[in-house]
């Protein structure tokens, strides 16, 4: 047999085996084990939906539109991610935890570091936000035991439904943002407002499919939470705001039953909204 009948030419049957042969064998066994299964799910893909050419040309130039909008503060990749439900199963996959223990969601684009450390109680709203805020909870792990030194980062956009770096011309640095840290008894206590629904950014390739697909973009209200603290798995997530019109439709999957929390109106009170909620934490392996 000659060394031409070797060789794995490509045909449209033995497609997946012409590629991943010629994966050479010093390949890092994981990013081998990787594009191994890219390749397979991709061309079993291609093969399943009967892929037109036109169609192929499509995708190329919507791929190549969605990278064309990346940058320092838009990342309209993960946005395609987001909306395919990819970002939530990630997250799934790698944050596990025990019954009890507080749910991860995504982290979502508008996270933003070196956000000042402020004592319980202050204001984190600069600016604007009628529909005043008390949040307030314990951090406790899965024994009901409160954890001293957590620290919990939060944001959450305005009345309007944008956040501070969305606007930087309009609001205040930092607006909605802030980051605090428990004590012995575990309470944490602050004041901002209450969250409002938003439309993820739809001007772009990933808002046509959406309403190609008869999707809306809307987010249901939420405020963001980072919360650490040492021998403790870190708890990325969201608190949302209960009878939210968009909690079985949030544009990027983000709710779980839960993270919903109540929003209750205080009638006499510095604040007109309270709204509570316990943080569980689970010991680090």
């Amino acid at each position: 047999m000659s060394d031409r009948a070797k060789i794995d030419y490509f045909t449209e049957e033995g497609s997946i085996d012409a590629v991943t042969s010629r994966i050479g064998p010093d390949t890092n066994a994981r990013l081998a084990e990787v594009v191994t299964s890219l390749v397979k799910h991709l061309h079993a893909f291609v093969k399943d939906v009967d892929l037109g050419q036109d169609e192929w040309e499509m995708g190329i130039d919507f791929l190549n539109r969605t990278g064309q909008l990346c940058d320092g503060n838009r990342q309209e990749f993960i946005l395609l991610s987001d909306i395919l439900g990819v970002s939530m199963l990630v997250d799934a996959i790698n944050s596990r935890r025990p019954s009890g223990a507080t749910e991860n969601t995504v982290l979502g684009p508008f996270h933003v570091d070196g956000v000042p450390e402020y004592e319980m109680g202050t204001n984190i709203t600069k600016q604007g936000g009628t529909e005043t805020c008390l949040f307030e909870g314990t951090v406790t792990d899965l024994n009901g035991i409160p954890i001293e030194g957590v620290r919990i980062d939060v944001w959450s956009d305005n009345e309007d439904g944008f956040y501070d770096v969305q606007q930087p011309e309009k609001q205040p640095l930092n607006n909605n943002r802030g980051v605090f840290t428990t004590g012995v008894d575990g309470r944490y206590w602050f004041q901002g407002i209450k969250p409002v629904s938003y439309p993820i950014p739809d001007d772009g390739p990933v808002g046509q499919l959406l309403g190609q697909l008869g999707r809306h973009p809307f987010r249901p209200a939420h405020l963001h939470f980072i919360v650490t603290a040492d021998g403790y798995d870190r708890v990325t997530t969201h608190t949302f705001v209960d009878g939210d019109t968009y909690l079985q439709s949030d544009a990027v999957f983000g709710v779980k039953e839960t993270l919903i929390a109540a929003f209750e109106p205080v009638l006499d009170g510095k604040t007109k909204w309270k709204s509570s909620f316990d943080f569980v934490l689970n010991k680090s392996a």
